[in-house]
């Protein structure tokens, strides 16, 4: 079993070692009443893992513990990785931020923008501002997520088949194909609304680079920083390393086998919204790229000044999520969280009401893991749990509470 190394004592580095185990008590306490089966938590500075919990079970009924190797299910935190891989094209000249999509997607050339009726008979507009590829990074394009059932757009994405789940033998080409032939919400770059964007971009990935998507991510991004656990399916040698996905139930974690399931086969959609499974080693070594600006053991992705292009705020006139977004869904809370390229930003510490530092990046995943990057305090930190939805619970801003208050320095 790969251990996660832990390269520091938290003295040495500003970090409380008693106050650190309020963490470890607060979160088997979800565990003990059965909110969750069972958490993985590493927490960095400076680069170095200076501390590690874990609690519960990867399997609560098979009584399997949760390990530092056990296997998770990103969901969204496969976004910031798909940016990242979208980058590495963009610093090589395959595409502009202001490019329009519709130069490469036929659906977005001529887009329409839904203003009202039901979903059986939209009522549209044309477009007056293309979708760019910068909206799509942003969330800002119009595009949405069946899931939300917020909107008719969203009922229309669900009666192509696209709820929380995608239909099987659905390709990613045809899959854009379906999204992007729908009507916008808005028009493009009024307002954040969460979205299979993402999606989007990994078609675009393909086109640019003329790899699959698996591929470029693979020999671009995932080999280079050694995150050998990160694959979109998990491969019968490591299924007994897989966490087992649970959902919310009158209170309690409810084994999800069925949809569980999926993850133990090859996909026909290679998602690069939330396609990935990884383990709590792999996804350290990319946040501490993201923190070192780019590099991470003299293996370099990206530039600085690339790096430092995606984690600020690109909502217009620094707004936030709070102010932009569409009543839509969100891995975060909004207040004070503004968005870069492919991951969330605190803009204003004080309007978020929080410990957490402006400009640190973040995002989390439907099964409610969650990880953030502080350049400010030189913080890493990954929490891993497979419970669905995400936002039953305040686990996330429970934890960044539970972490800055253990900052002494």
């Amino acid at each position: 079993m790969r251990h996660i190394e832990i390269r520091r004592d938290p003295a040495d580095v500003g970090l409380d070692a008693t106050r650190l185990e309020n963490l470890r008590h607060h979160l088997d306490g979800y565990v003990s009443d059965r909110r969750l089966s069972g958490w993985l938590l590493t927490l960095a500075r400076g680069g170095d893992v200076v501390w590690v919990g874990r609690g519960g079970h990867r399997d609560r009924e098979r009584e399997h513990p949760v390990t530092d190797d056990t296997i998770w299910r990103l969901y969204s935190m496969t976004k910031p990785i798909t940016a990242v891989a979208a980058m590495i094209l963009y610093e090589e000249g395959h595409f502009d931020l202001n490019d329009p999509a519709g130069r490469w997607i036929e659906e977005l050339r001529e887009p329409r923008v839904y203003v009202s009726g039901p979903a059986s008979a939209p009522v549209t507009v044309p477009a007056i501002e293309p979708v760019r590829v910068h909206h799509l990074l942003t969330h800002t394009s119009g595009l949405t997520y069946g899931f939300q059932n917020l909107t008719p757009i969203d009922e229309l994405y669900r009666t192509k088949g696209y709820d929380l789940a995608y239909p099987e033998t659905v390709t990613l080409e045809e899959a854009v194909h379906d999204w992007c032939s729908a009507p916008l919400l808005f028009q493009p770059g009024t307002a954040w609304n969460y979205s299979v964007a993402t999606d989007v971009i990994g078609r675009l990935i393909e086109i640019w680079s003329g790899q699959s998507l698996d591929e470029f991510i693979r020999t671009r991004v995932l080999d280079p920083l050694g995150m050998d656990d990160t694959d979109w399916y998990c491969p019968p040698e490591k299924l007994d390393r897989l966490a087992m996905l649970y959902a919310y139930n009158a209170g309690e974690a409810a084994r999800l086998e069925s949809l569980a399931d999926a993850a133990t086969r090859w996909p026909t959609l290679l998602a690069g919204g939330g396609g990935l499974l990884s383990s709590a080693h792999d996804y350290q070594r990319f946040m501490t790229m993201l923190l070192n600006a780019g590099e991470l053991d003299g293996t370099r992705l990206l530039s600085s000044r690339t790096v430092g292009l995606m984690t600020r705020n690109h909502l217009p006139h620094e707004g936030d999520l709070r102010t932009f977004a569409r009543d839509s869904f969100s891995e975060v809370g909004q207040s004070g969280v503004g968005f870069g390229l492919g991951m969330s930003v605190v803009a204003h510490q004080p309007t978020n009401r929080s410990l957490t530092s402006e400009g640190t990046v973040a995002w989390g995943g439907a099964a409610s893991t969650y990880f953030w990057v502080d350049p400010r305090e030189e913080l890493t930190v990954g929490f891993y749990t497979q419970l669905l939805p995400s936002w039953i619970y305040p686990v996330r801003r429970e934890i960044q509470q539970l972490v800055y208050s253990s900052l002494v320095d």
